[in-house]
């Protein structure tokens, strides 16, 4: 009896556990807010950052990026080179609305098309002085787009 009573105890645990994850501790994701853009900007126009994983809505498309090194600049200009080719985009952090739980990693580039795909109003999954890990839903299939740069 004693036994059974531990057991249904320990199961009633690990179900009321597992309930309160919420998808974002799933996946991972830390919450972002207004206060962090300081440290994101601070730690994103730290030097030049390379594109380790994008995944656009059903396939994986790094290698698409290999060998590009992309700066983030203070004044919002992303440049990207890969030795024989340079570009600029536009890059920011924005709170997209009066919460200040919704906080953006803006990316615009206007051509050519492979960097077109880039440009999104990104969530932050969650960053550090080396990574930055973003994701976005796409428009009419809701599926996710995923997008980390690292630090080079």
């Amino acid at each position: 009896m004693k036994n059974s009573l531990i057991n249904l105890l320990v199961f009633v645990i690990a179900v009321l556990a597992f309930k309160s994850c919420s998808k974002d501790d799933a996946n991972n994701t830390v919450k972002i807010d207004a206060s962090d853009i300081p440290a994101i900007e601070a730690a994103i126009t730290g030097g030049d950052w390379k594109i380790s994983y994008y995944f656009d809505s059903d396939k994986d498309e790094t290698t698409d990026y290999a060998g590009y090194v992309f700066t983030f600049q203070s004044d919002g200009v992303l440049a990207v080179s890969n030795g024989s080719t340079a570009l600029s985009g536009a890059w920011s952090l924005t709170n997209s609305s009066s919460d200040s739980s919704d906080v953006d990693f803006n990316i615009a580039f206007s051509s050519p098309e492979i960097f077109e795909e880039l440009s999104d109003d990104w969530d932050i999954k969650k960053y550090s002085t080396t990574n930055v890990e973003l994701f976005a839903i796409s428009g009419g299939d809701e599926s996710t787009d995923l997008l980390t740069f690292t630090k080079n």
